[in-house]
C-alpha cells in the first residue's frame, strides 16, 4: 500500500464532510426560506404553476450556485433575493417575447357582427370567382398563366408573351382555346347544376 493510496480514502471522508455540511446548510436555508421565496412569487403571478416553477428555479440556481455565496457580501437571505430576483425577470423577459410571438402569429382581431356579415357577402358574391379558380387549377400551366395574366391581372397578350417567354402570336391562340374551353366547362357545369335543381 502507497502513501497515495492512504490518503485518498482520508480526503474522500473529508469530501464527504465538506458535501454533506454544505448539503445540510442548503437544507436548513431552503427550509428557513422557502415559504418567503414562494410568497415572494406569489405577490406577483396568480398562476399556481407558475408560483411553483419560479420557486424551483430559484432554489435550482442556489444549489448550483451555492458554493459562490460570500458571506462578506450579506446574508444568505439576501443573496437568495437576488437570485430570486433575476430569475423573475428572466421569466418576465421570456414571458414578454413569447407574449410578443404568440401576438405575432396570431396577428389578428375578433371581427364586429357587421363585419363578418360584410365579409360573408363577399365571400358569397366571389363563388363564380372561386368556381373559376378550381377550372383554372385544371388547365396546363401555360394556358392558365395565359388567362391569369391577361383576363384577371389585366395585360395584353404582347406583355403576357413577354412575361412568358411566347410569341404574341401563340398567347393569342392560347386565349382564344382556353377561354373556349372555361366557357364550355361552364355551360356543362351550369346545365348540371340546373337538372340537378329539378
Amino acid at each position: 500500500m502507497t502513501e497515495k493510496t492512504a490518503v485518498r480514502p482520508a480526503a474522500a471522508a473529508k469530501e464527504r464532510t465538506a458535501g454533506e455540511g454544505a448539503t445540510a446548510e442548503f437544507e436548513r436555508l431552503y427550509r428557513a426560506n422557502v415559504a418567503a421565496v414562494m410568497a415572494y412569487f406569489a405577490r406577483r403571478s396568480r398562476d399556481p404553476q407558475v408560483v411553483a416553477d419560479l420557486t424551483a428555479d430559484t432554489f435550482v440556481a442556489v444549489i448550483t450556485s451555492f458554493d459562490a455565496f460570500d458571506p462578506r457580501r450579506g446574508t444568505a437571505r439576501a443573496w437568495m433575493f437576488g437570485i430570486a430576483r433575476r430569475v423573475y425577470a428572466s421569466y418576465c423577459e421570456a414571458h414578454t417575447l413569447q407574449q410578443h410571438k404568440l401576438q405575432k402569429l396570431a396577428g389578428r382581431r375578433d371581427l364586429e357582427p357587421d363585419q363578418v356579415e360584410e365579409l360573408l357577402g363577399r365571400i358569397d358574391a366571389e363563388r363564380a370567382g372561386r368556381d373559376l379558380m378550381h377550372e383554372l387549377a385544371m388547365l396546363p400551366e401555360r394556358d392558365r398563366a395565359v388567362i391569369e395574366l391577361v383576363d384577371l391581372a389585366g395585360l395584353r397578350p404582347k406583355e403576357a408573351a413577354t412575361a412568358l417567354g411566347l410569341t404574341p402570336g401563340a398567347v393569342r391562340m392560347r386565349l382564344l382555346r382556353t377561354r373556349a374551353r372555361l366557357r364550355k366547362q361552364a355551360t356543362t357545369t351550369n346545365h348540371n347544376r340546373g337538372d340537378s335543381d329539378d
